[in-house]
């Protein structure tokens, strides 16, 4: 981690577009500024993983879901349609 020393209206870059500014500081508080593009995503840390909790939670599926799509999708049991297959020698 690069720890840097910083007073009020002093800034740090990011590479060549994220500029991070101290606007104030109070007591135990300080503020800061983001001037980052629009395609780069700023956000709290405590927002980021709540965010990245919501987004696993969404991504896997609930025990109830998989069984409903298991009740909807073929059975591999029944043999396929016999008029799909091809003779791997027949060409298209």
């Amino acid at each position: 981690m690069l720890v840097l020393t910083r007073r009020s209206q002093q800034s740090i870059m990011i590479g060549n577009d994220i500029v991070i500014t101290i606007l104030e500081v109070r007591g135990d508080q300080v503020r800061i500024g983001v001037a980052a593009p629009r395609d780069v995503a700023v956000h709290r840390e405590e927002v980021f993983a709540e965010l990245a909790q919501a987004n696993q939670s969404a991504a896997s599926p609930s025990p109830e879901a998989l069984e409903a799509l298991g009740r909807l999708l073929p059975s591999e049991q029944q043999s396929p349609d016999p008029g799909d297959q091809r003779d791997p020698d027949d060409q298209v």
